[in-house]
Order: C-alpha cells, then sequence, then structure tokens
C-alpha cells in the first residue's frame, strides 16, 4: 500500500484527466494522498479536492514564494479552515532563498506565524526549505517542544541535517530526486538514515522520478522511488512500503485508518 504524502493534484497540469487519473490510483494501491496547499487558494482546492474524495486529504498553508500574500486576516481564515475534519497539516510553509524574489524577513515572517498557528492547532507541519539550511533550523529549534511534528518536505541537504531534524521528531520526505543520476546528496542521506524516518512523497506534478524525468508526475511514479530506496537500503521493495505506510499514518496523525479496504 501507498501513501502519497505531498503531491498537488488541484493543479492545473491534471485538469484534463484528474478524476480517470485519481479512480486509477485506488486500483494500483494508492490508498492515501495528501494534497498540499502552497497559498490560499491552492488551499481551498486541496480542502475542496478532499471532500470529493474519501482517500484525499488536505494540508493548508502559504509556501514562501507566496508569503507577501499572508496577513493577520489570512491566518485567521486558515484557523477556520482547519476546523475542516479532512485538514491534516500546515504546510507547505518554510524559506526558500533560490529565487530572492520575496524578501528574507517576510520569509521568516510569515513561516513563524504559520508555525505559531500549527503549534496551537496540535497539527503537524510540512516544511520547504530550499538554500535555507540554517534560518530554517534556527527556527525549527526556537518551536522544538512547541510542535507536534511533520515533515521536511523534497529533502535537499546533508545527512547530518537529516539526523537533526530526525532527533527533532520529523520525517523525511523522499521523491523522485533520489533517483536522479545528481541525486547523490539525498541517496547518501537515505542510505544514513532508518526507514523509520522517510516518508514517501511526489511534489506531483513536478520532479517525475528516472525514467520519466521531465514530465508530469503522479503517484503512479512513487514504485521508481520505492525501488531505490529499496536498493540503498538493502531491503525488500515491501518493507519500503510497509514502513513508509506506517510512517505517513504517524506522520499525519491517522493511525485509525491503517488498514482501510
Amino acid at each position: 500500500m501507498i501513501f502519497e504524502t505531498h503531491g498537488h493534484y488541484d493543479d492545473e497540469q491534471f485538469d484534463t484527466d484528474r478524476e480517470q487519473l485519481l479512480e486509477e490510483f485506488q486500483r494500483q494501491d494508492i490508498r492515501y494522498v495528501m494534497n498540499i496547499g502552497a497559498n490560499i487558494a491552492t488551499s481551498k482546492a486541496s480542502v475542496e479536492l478532499a471532500h470529493q474524495y474519501d482517500f484525499i486529504y488536505a494540508a493548508i498553508g502559504t509556501h514562501p514564494d507566496d508569503a507577501p500574500e499572508l496577513s493577520d486576516a489570512a491566518i485567521e481564515m486558515y484557523r477556520q479552515m482547519a476546523t475542516d475534519e479532512k485538514v491534516k497539516a500546515i504546510g507547505e510553509i518554510g524559506l526558500d532563498y533560490f529565487h530572492e524574489d520575496v524578501p528574507k524577513e517576510v520569509q521568516i515572517h510569515w513561516f513563524r506565524k504559520q508555525l505559531e498557528l500549527a503549534e496551537e492547532l496540535k497539527l503537524p507541519v510540512v516544511i520547504h526549505s530550499r538554500d535555507a539550511a540554517k534560518d530554517t533550523m534556527d527556527i525549527m529549534k526556537e518551536m522544538q517542544g512547541r510542535l507536534c511534528g511533520g515533515v521536511i518536505h523534497c529533502f535537499s541537504y546533508s545527512t547530518e541535517i537529516a539526523r537533526e531534524y530526525i532527533k527533532m521528531g520529523y520525517y523525511i520526505g523522499v521523491g523522485g530526486v533520489v533517483t536522479f543520476n545528481n541525486g547523490r546528496k539525498l541517496k547518501e542521506v537515505v542510505e544514513a538514515i532508518p526507514l523509520t524516518s522517510i516518508v514517501l512523497e511526489t511534489d506531483s506534478p513536478y520532479l517525475s522520478p528516472v525514467p520519466f524525468r521531465g514530465k508530469r508526475n503522479s503517484a503512479l511514479n512513487i514504485p521508481y522511488v520505492a525501488k531505490e530506496i529499496a536498493a540503498l537500503k538493502g531491503v525488500t521493495e515491501e518493507e519500503v512500503y510497509d514502513v513508509t505506510f506506517k510512517n505517513s499514518l504517524k506522520l499525519y496523525r491517522m493511525e485509525d485508518k491503517t488498514w482501510r479496504n
């Protein structure tokens, strides 16, 4: 069984065949999907999608690239949205210094505000961090003991940083990059950390694994990620599916749904 812990199936790239694709997920034993918001509009879309399909759940939050859209009123709107039973996390939130389009101080301010909301609501967090290792870690350490866990999505840092997050109670999100020829750093992380700290994700429609790199991604490609993880860890693919599925249920506090038929 597969738990797709991070996809954006509300994205316009799925507009032509979304229904057919999601039906295929269920035929392929993709038992649960966490659809991740990246701004106010996509957070609303995630909740709407979650209500259309019983196996889809939603995370709500604003990505650092869209941090300027936030306000106290927007945070209050997220607070109200989080009362919906299908909302399971705050995310994706964090810091992204790659493009430098949004001032760092703006990103940091609203990252903290959304972490505080997660603390208040007792929801796990989905963390986006790109080229911002130190600031992200510093802020997460400030919040240590106040949050109820979460995942470092699309992990791209060192093994040492991965181990530090694991000690803090976070999972490491692993997707298509682990199959890339230039994904050596992530391969080393996967080799070094316990399987019990890994969850499977896609970031669909982005980051398709080899041999589909550059094409639209979906959870149907997760077996390529699982196969690579199994090879790196020296375990069977079945063990990868079993352990990461259980990890994902724990991450999103959905243990009561372990064996949905």
